[in-house]
């Protein structure tokens, strides 16, 4: 029984070795030095105690009966602590009903003219639409006519890099100019080709399997189908881009009952970076890379014969991360952000919304909710104080986290980017190497598991991380 117990003993442990070893190889190329550090310096500790244990093996140590209970015992902590954090603790039961679990009072639906991007890019001063608005909500004019004066959302753009930011705001800005070519209607709501009798036969299994097929070939992440809920649907219309100010304050409607969710990844070396520009000029390639794979997926609908609308950053219908977590991609974090398994808080969200019938995904628990209530990073590390660091509060009849966006944009004009280190801070982000998706399997379903994780985090990578940095085509001075 000794024998066997310790021959079992230094398979686990050689097993912890090449884990750890991975983590050390994973660290280094993350160039995330004071893991490695800590890393290293266990691996030597762990050798050291195998060393330790052969010593007393040689000595005779585990066949009196001291050793053989010290062997017995050290067996009960592991096969204990291995039971403890591998178990699953139980489903978060609102996180499995969506958006809706989280509904504790009447909501309203969210009027697109409140949004900031809308205030700022479509509110003219001295324009009829001007003094409507403000007139409804005068404790936002002087914010807004501040920002305005500071150049709008971001300010001068890069100015956190200046003098050498030129190239990195060419790119954004290269980005960004992409778009606008599909905002037209014409564009995110293409015509229907076909009359219902010439569609072809297709199920709603396959319909769903065809749409998401299509639009992974496209480049999105990950896909859900959605019922679409009205409470996630803009109230009126409130973002102007082709002198369509006939629409500003219309009633927006979606005649769609389905709404295609997709998430765009955002480079991790890019967002690693993060308040610098190239953090900013991924974002701008992402919102780009969205556009383009929505118009292309609303086209594809309209040539089944079906309607279909996309939604990007030059037309929203809809909220789109309640729908993307209604739709299974993830769960809402403390910062705002969706948050997937797959990829953490480093996707940008799009959508299609169509008739065509398609069987619907449900939504997940991955333990985000309960995560999020312990880690706190992102608040810690916000320049802007903007995310709370308390418990969840009701918001428009939900239960979550509210970030301050007035405080949050306030930091992107001056930074000059749209700041994303809550993004690169959590814990969520790291690149979905062999040991990070052992950490998330592990965290996904088991509540101890999140616990001790977040402390890890703190450890290795410390409680603010520092900016790496960037690729070399995406210096900056």
């Amino acid at each position: 029984m000794v024998i066997f117990l310790l021959v079992l003993q230094a398979a686990f442990m050689l097993g912890i070795v090449l884990f750890t070893i991975s983590f050390l190889i994973a660290s280094l190329n993350e160039k995330e030095q004071r893991a490695a550090l800590i890393t290293g310096t266990l691996i030597l500790f762990l050798i050291g105690l195998e060393l330790c244990i052969y010593w007393l093996y040689s000595q005779g140590f585990f066949f009196n009966p001291a050793g053989r209970l010290l062997l017995l015992a050290g067996w009960a902590v592991i096969g204990f602590g291995i039971y403890f954090l591998c178990r699953p603790t139980g489903p978060n039961e609102k996180a499995l009903k969506g958006v809706e679990g989280y509904l504790v009072g009447k909501a309203r639906r969210y009027d697109e003219r409140e949004q900031v991007f809308a205030r700022e890019r479509s509110m003219r001063p001295g324009s009829a639409e001007y003094e409507t608005f403000y007139r409804s909500h005068p404790e936002l004019e002087q914010m807004d006519a501040e920002r305005r004066a500071a150049g709008g959302i971001l300010g001068t753009p890069g100015a956190i890099d200046r003098p050498g930011e030129m190239p990195n705001v060419a790119a954004m800005t290269a980005t960004f100019s992409i778009p606008p070519h599909f905002g037209k209607p014409q564009n995110h709501s293409p015509a229907v080709r076909l009359s219902a009798k010439d569609r072809p036969s297709i199920s709603p299994e396959e319909a769903a399997s065809r749409v998401k097929g299509f639009a992974r070939q496209l480049g999105a992440r990950s896909v859900g189908v959605t019922r679409i809920n009205p409470l996630w649907v803009y109230s009126h219309r409130g973002e102007i881009f082709y002198e369509n100010w006939e629409q500003w304050g219309q009633e927006i409607t979606v005649d769609h009952p389905y709404a295609i969710v997709f998430g765009v990844e955002m480079d991790w070396e890019m967002v690693s970076t993060a308040p610098h520009t190239p953090s900013v000029a991924e974002s701008a390639h992402c919102y780009s890379k969205g556009a383009w794979i929505s118009t292309q997926l609303a086209a594809f609908i309209a040539n089944l014969g079906y309607a279909a609308t996309a939604n990007h950053s030059r037309h929203y219908d809809l909220l789109l991360t309640p729908a993307a977590v209604d739709a299974g991609l993830g769960e809402l974090g403390r910062f705002g952000y969706l948050i997937t398994k797959e990829l953490g808080p480093r996707v940008r969200i799009f959508a299609v919304t169509t008739d065509l019938p398609m069987v619907c995904d449900q939504p997940v628990d991955i333990g985000v909710q309960d995560f999020c209530r312990i880690c706190k990073k992102c608040a810690r590390c916000c320049p802007s104080v903007s995310i709370p660091d308390g418990e969840r509060q009701e918001v428009n009849g939900s239960l979550r986290w509210k970030l301050n966006a007035e405080t949050c944009f306030g930091y992107w004009a001056k930074a000059g980017t749209d700041c994303n280190i809550c993004m690169r801070v959590c814990p969520w982000s790291h690149p979905r190497t062999f040991p990070h998706r052992v950490v998330i399997s592990l965290v996904v379903r088991n509540k101890w598991a999140r616990r001790l994780f977040s402390l890890m985090d703190d450890l290795f990578y410390g409680k603010k991380p520092k900016p790496k940095a960037p690729p070399n085509w995406a210096k900056y001075s």
